[in-house]
């Protein structure tokens, strides 16, 4: 099976197939950096994260570029309240975003372009937009002219007589449907020269050049929050095609991320910040929680839910760690028909972990009954399996599987196991848990799984 992906313009899962032949080109809507980034702002980055591995993986150069909208009303908003500047509150948690993406294990955008750096190619739009008749400028502004688009509404299936932009009404505005491409200069905020008068971008406007800019007249994939289908995404198809581009063959949704039933977001006080996250988790751990549930899933956040991924993290890294104090350091090695598959399908990550865990058990099961090969065999196929995934412990800062020192203590510890397994047998429970509580003092506990009893560090 070849990689299909779900089009949310044609509510069908198709056939990948690129623009050109062994590349791949992605286009990310990134951040509009006005706060802190939340774990509802990484999910996405790290959906797509997980597309990029994977198409390299197969064999694509992979092209991602992920766009800073880094001018917006509430990036000026913020600023005045806090009496900085607009360009340096911007900077400052653009800087914040990137940190986060790094931490979780992002590999680094081809080119993460800002907005304010292409308002020549915004121009261009704009002017190819009014002479073809979709476009008009009117008291400093530019209008997009919804009615002058018949397909408009395709991708989010809105009703056309039902649109609202959002938008306050701009005066002379012609139809209150029609969404600004850019917005009049105002009294105190930074503005660009342009044939119409100064001003600034709209929202929409940025990413629709960006993205034509870097990636050409057509392109793959676009993505980006299932939040963004209307009005930014159908905004962006609607007037680059228009304007007579191709754009997109692929638009790819990711679900949002939410507390108690509510979207995350700064507005309602309810976010999760990522430097929050990993005082009380590793990053890796955060990421496993993040990509496993399919991308297009909503997740709802719950400590108990993070529990649960750093468990079954944990499980894998003991596996890995065993194999290496016992045999030696693995090289990672195919990903197996069962994870190939599962990815090829629309990104399938429930499947493609429950692939990983698995391999883990049957990795277990070959260390248990002293079969060294098989267990090896297993470990470089999981390493192969979070490499893609982005989660292989060798590839994190933090990794231990390498180490000497870890490979020790899982030795030590794996000693005190077997005689607390052999007291177990022996119905000698009273030995079995002195040696529980021995570890226990040492800030190890052990859990009684499927696979064996499991050990890791105690919660501080």
């Amino acid at each position: 099976m070849s990689l299909h992906l779900f089009d949310s313009a044609s509510r069908s899962v198709r056939e990948f197939h690129p623009v050109r032949n062994g590349t791949a080109s992605i286009y990310v809507c990134g951040p509009t950096p006005q706060g802190p980034p939340h774990i509802g702002h990484v999910r996405s980055s790290l959906n797509y994260d997980v597309l990029r591995r994977w198409l390299t993986h197969q064999g694509f150069d992979v092209t991602l570029v992920r766009n800073v909208t880094d001018i917006d009303d509430k990036i000026l908003a913020k600023a005045a309240q806090h009496d900085t500047p607009w360009w340096a509150w911007a900077a400052r948690f653009e800087r914040e975003f990137e940190d986060a993406y790094t931490t979780l294990g992002a590999l680094p955008a081809t080119i993460a372009p800002r907005a304010t750096g292409h308002v020549t190619q915004m121009i261009d739009m704009m002017r190819r937009l009014i002479d073809g008749g979709h476009a008009y400028a009117a008291a400093g502004d530019v209008y997009f002219s919804v009615a002058s688009y018949p397909e408009y509404g395709a991708l989010s299936r809105q009703k056309v007589d039902e649109v609202q932009q959002g938008e306050s009404a701009g005066e002379g505005k012609r139809d209150p449907r029609d969404f600004t491409l850019w917005k009049g200069a105002r009294p105190g905020e930074p503005s660009w020269p342009t044939p119409w008068g100064p001003g600034r971008p709209g929202w929409h406007l940025e990413c629709s050049a960006m993205a034509l800019t870097y990636l050409g007249d057509e392109f793959d994939v676009h993505g980006g929050g299932l939040d963004l289908v209307f009005p930014h995404h159908e905004n962006e198809l609607a007037q680059s095609r228009a304007a007579g581009y191709e754009f997109a063959r692929f638009w790819l949704h990711n679900g949002i991320v939410g507390m108690a039933g509510e979207k995350m977001s700064k507005s309602l006080g309810n976010v999760v910040s990522i430097p929050e996250m990993v005082r009380k988790v590793r990053p890796q751990e955060l990421r496993y929680y993040l990509v496993a549930p399919h991308y297009r899933s909503t997740i709802e956040y719950s400590p108990e839910a993070l529990a649960e991924s750093v468990k079954a993290y944990q499980r894998i890294e003991s596996f890995l760690g065993k194999v290496t104090g016992r045999t030696g350091s693995v090289e990672p090695g195919s990903v197996g028909p069962e994870f190939t598959a599962a990815l090829d399908d629309d990104l399938g990550t429930p499947a493609a972990f429950a692939a990983v865990h698995t391999t883990v058990r049957a990795g277990f099961t070959a260390l248990d009954t002293g079969d060294d090969e098989a267990a090896r065999s297993a470990a470089a196929t999981v390493r192969a399996q979070l490499s893609v995934l982005g989660l292989d412990p060798a590839e994190w800062p933090s990794s231990t599987v390498d180490s000497s020192a870890t490979a020790a203590l899982d030795a030590l510890v794996g000693e005190l196991l077997e005689q607390r397994q052999q007291a177990r047998k022996t119905r000698d429970f009273a030995a079995a848990d002195s040696v529980r509580d021995r570890l226990l003092a040492a800030g190890i506990t052990v859990e009684d799984t499927p696979d064996g009893p499991q050990w890791t560090f105690k919660d501080s």
